[in-house]
């Protein structure tokens, strides 16, 4: 499925439906439906239930020659939602939105960056990593009609996750009150929000850049453990904060050619931490007190944030 470059302003671009098509990538034909009256999407990501992307935003033109709606949004504009009835479909239908356009994988300074923000136990990695997954999965077929090696192709997308912007301990323990930071590690304050801002942006002048990752084990980022190289057209960046408007996580957020935000119930979502915490070894107390001491205030201010989604994903059992 072709996807249009989107533009940093507020008018997006949804690609034409397509002719319709017998082939179908999941388990039958029923529809993804673009406000039921407006947008059919390709049958390629298809299934038994009916995968909804519900808007009221008004179209303001359609191009023909294009070939794709113009939406144009509003202060008062509602944006599109993804439902679907299991997990798969909603990553399939991902996949197929940011799958490569010929515009992307000639270009050899392009680079796609998708932010995926939401509250703790929305399921942005899982999100993240099954939509790549998928992608890099059909890329060979697709880079074989673009003079790619097809054999052994390298990888079109790759994640980017925000854990690995968290502040180092021995950086919490010169705050004035570090046992304060320490309890509320996670919230936004206890990320390097500058380092972010830059990585982001070196990777959209510059083409590749080297990131930390987070080793949960040892509690702290490892530096230049992510390389983002040249040949990944597609990055997609996941992490709680990054649809806030608060100090650089606006200019962050700037950073992203498509926003995305996993809309999940908090109760359910703090119940998907909850478990999070026990596995790793802290006791059901400790774990329920850091739930509400620190996850929920976190969620709750995360959920503030989903009004500057470009797309909202209704989160379904993982």
């Amino acid at each position: 499925m072709e996807i249009s470059s989107f533009s940093k302003s507020n008018t997006h671009y949804f690609p034409s439906p397509p002719p319709s098509s017998s082939s179908s990538a999941c388990r039958s034909d029923s529809l993804l439906l673009f406000n039921r009256r407006h947008f059919q999407c390709r049958q390629s990501y298809l299934s038994t239930q009916p995968i909804r992307i519900k808007t009221i935003l008004r179209l303001k033109s359609f191009s023909p020659a294009k070939n794709r709606f113009k939406v144009s949004s509003s202060q008062s504009k509602e944006t599109p939602v993804l439902e679907a009835s299991c997990i798969d479909e909603i990553y399939d239908a991902l996949a197929a939105r940011l799958f490569p356009t010929s515009a992307m994988e000639s270009n050899p300074n392009s680079k796609y960056i998708v932010g995926i923000a939401g509250p703790p136990g929305a399921g942005k990695s899982t999100v993240a990593s099954e939509v790549t997954r998928r992608i890099n999965k059909q890329w060979p077929q697709k880079a074989s009609g673009v003079g790619i090696d097809a054999v052994n192709p390298p990888d079109f997308a790759i994640v980017l996750p925000m854990d690995g912007f968290h502040l180092f301990r021995h950086q919490l323990d010169k705050m004035e009150n570090s046992e304060e930071a320490h309890a509320r590690r996670g919230a936004p304050w206890t990320f390097d929000q500058e380092l972010l801002l830059k990585c982001l942006r070196s990777l959209r002048i510059e083409g590749s850049v080297y990131a930390p990752s987070f080793d949960h084990g040892v509690g702290d980022p490892i530096e230049d453990d992510i390389f983002v190289t040249l040949q990944h057209k597609l990055v997609i960046v996941e992490g709680n904060y990054l649809l806030l408007e608060e100090g650089a996580w606006k200019e962050v957020s700037s950073v992203f050619d498509e926003k995305w935000f996993i809309d999940i119930d908090i109760d359910t979502a703090m119940q998907r931490v909850l478990k999070r915490h026990i596995s790793t070894g802290k006791p059901p107390d400790v774990a329920k007190w850091r739930i509400d001491y620190n996850d929920r205030p976190n969620a709750e201010l995360i959920n503030k944030s989903k009004k500057n989604a470009d797309l909202i994903i209704r989160s379904v059992d993982l």
